[in-house]
């Protein structure tokens, strides 16, 4: 996996956006989990995955007005590293002779660490509760918003924002006792702004390609400092 470049966070944090432009940039792969996410669903058993086929099993309501935001985050898939081999064995298939870009929530550090060889290969972006708030009231209208689809979606809003601003913070204590890079999200850089510094951290040269991986220093940006 020394090719491969990880980015990792919370939802609305601009994961998609950086790694699509980044990818542009230098003639990358992109490999966004969420697009892969239904193709995962069913390349495993229930066996394999319990929480995600409980999870599929729920209506609406169970998943996302009668539990409480705690629990949603305890049992939720994704969160549990479930199907994650699976994002390794597609990119086992891969050509290793151009870098690919990883992104999404799926990647937990504590999953990706191992598979590190040197520093400036993942970065994880935090965005604040208002940051994301913000970011996803822009993205789509209400009538395309999933917890239309409850009997209750204000309920679901909130249970969805307490969830994932839970969610952001476990990411944000695991980075830390990783000692792995964050960004903190909070709208005072601008999207350029914020490309350029997930580029720092995986030290690229001027905008032109990889830099050196050599050494045992965090880097710029310091291995658990957010920005």
């Amino acid at each position: 996996m020394r090719h491969v470049y990880w980015i990792g966070g919370g939802s609305g944090a601009g994961k998609s956006t950086v790694a699509r432009r980044l990818a542009e940039r230098h003639g990358w792969r992109l490999y966004a989990t969420d697009d892969v996410m239904a193709d995962h669903a069913r390349r495993t058993t229930p066996g394999e995955a319990p929480f995600l086929h409980a999870f599929m099993a729920m209506d609406m309501d169970e998943r996302w007005v009668e539990r409480s935001p705690e629990t949603m985050l305890e049992t939720f898939h994704w969160f549990r590293g479930e199907a994650f081999g699976l994002i390794l064995q597609d990119l086992a298939l891969l050509p290793c002779r151009t870098p690919v870009v990883v992104e999404g929530f799926r990647l937990l550090p504590h999953l990706v660490k191992p598979l590190l060889t040197g520093p400036g290969q993942a970065v994880w972006l935090l965005p604040t509760p208002e940051f994301r708030q913000a970011a996803l009231r822009s993205r789509a209208t209400p009538e395309g918003r999933f917890t239309r689809k409850t009997r209750d979606p204000e309920r679901a809003e909130h249970n969805l924002a307490v969830r994932d601003a839970l969610f952001t913070e476990r990411l944000r204590e695991e980075t830390g006792r990783l000692g792995l890079p964050v960004v903190t999200v909070d709208g005072t850089m601008t999207e350029d702004e914020l490309v350029e510094r997930v580029a720092e951290v995986f030290r690229l040269r001027d905008g032109t390609g990889p830099g050196p991986r050599s050494g045992s220093g965090p880097g710029k940006d310091g291995a658990s400092q957010p920005s």
